[in-house]
């Protein structure tokens, strides 16, 4: 058939075509509810309501997908310290660790946060067990204390397990407690300013995790908490990419996120800036202290972020964030690990 040749559809094969579209097969219908089912299970845009089980929804609450960077900085942490071994109690260590980072002190944000944003989660996310009522506000209040005391609890443990003459890991809890409180809730709300809501954000998923994986092996110093503070402005890019999806909600509520503040084209670029420059910073650091093996694979994970950043988010960071995190930030995080092997290395 030439280029020229016109095509005449097929009467029936539109109309089969039709019938397919709109009369989905029953294996796709199963197939789109256990996805969504999962999307809700783990915390992530695009749920659909309707879970009765309490265990799921308190799950739900404490959005498991958000766990996953916490846990990875106290991996990150415990390759700085230089210290950490592969034994049986050093692996048991970690996973105490990386349960404390993650269900109980992420948990007890994320649902901090919900509570309090659950007026514009009505606007946003409607399907979230709050503002669907799936679960009472007196059984997030418990849940909330729930958490928030077992991790305390399991952080004091963690330092007598270390050998702390300084409760250095239960300081760093109740830090990051209260930074998640002054983050959600009024009189502060931290979230309401673009700039020190995503800052607080970003710091609390680098600098919070890797500070405790580093002090559970080894001695906690100050130029590794400046370090992963300066390395948190890249998780303030990360942080701001979670605005977009809430855009409509804030702006309502009068809420200044930076897409709310500085519109969305904008607040992309300075996302994806603040994500590559300081990483690069930070290469510049390994360079400076002859970690240049380090320094070169940290700069070669850049590469594929800036152009999965011109891809996905730079084209519509609405639509794409979570593609754009899903693709882009494992090269971030495997960073974030090149980073801690080098100052393990360099015993800083």
């Amino acid at each position: 058939m030439s280029e020229l040749t016109p095509i005449t559809p097929d009467s029936k094969s539109a109309e089969a075509l039709d019938s397919v579209v709109n009369n989905p097969s029953e294996e796709a219908i199963v197939a789109g509810d256990r996805t969504a089912k999962t999307r809700q299970l783990l915390g992530m845009k695009g749920a659909s309501p309707g879970e009765t089980s309490i265990w799921k929804i308190r799950l739900q609450l404490m959005k498991p997908i958000t766990w996953i960077p916490l846990i990875w900085g106290v991996v990150c942490g415990a390759a700085s310290s230089g210290n950490y071994t592969w034994t049986v109690e050093n692996v048991l260590k970690v996973a105490a660790c990386m349960f404390l980072a993650g269900p109980l002190m992420t948990g007890y944000t994320q649902i901090l946060n919900d509570y309090y944003d659950r007026e514009i989660d009505a606007i946003n996310e409607p399907y979230r067990p709050i503002p669907s009522g799936a679960i009472s506000l007196t059984q997030v209040i418990t849940q909330i204390w729930v958490l928030l005391i077992a991790g305390i609890g399991l952080s004091f443990l963690l330092d007598v397990w270390a050998g702390h003459e300084f409760p250095t890991i239960t300081a760093i809890a109740i830090i990051g407690s209260f930074i998640a409180y002054i983050y959600s809730a009024p009189p502060l709300k931290l979230k309401q300013n673009g700039w020190l809501g995503s800052y607080a954000l970003g710091a609390s998923y680098i600098t919070l995790p890797w500070s405790t994986g580093h002090a559970l092996f080894g001695e906690l110093n100050s130029t590794v908490v400046i370090l992963t503070m300066f390395y948190s402005l890249a998780g303030l890019g990360i942080a701001i990419v979670n605005d977009f999806k809430s855009v409509e909600g804030d702006r309502q509520l009068g809420l200044n996120s930076l897409p709310v503040m500085f519109g969305i084209t904008t607040a992309a670029w300075i996302c994806v800036l603040t994500i590559d420059v300081f990483q690069g910073f930070i290469a510049a650091y390994l360079l400076y202290i002859h970690e240049n093996l380090y320094a070169g694979i940290l700069l070669l994970l850049i590469i594929p972020q800036i152009i999965l950043q011109n891809i996905y988010f730079l084209r519509d960071p609405v639509a794409n964030d979570v593609k754009y995190q899903a693709s882009a930030q494992p090269f971030l995080v495997l960073g974030m690990l090149v980073v801690g092997l080098a100052l393990g290395h360099a015993g800083i």
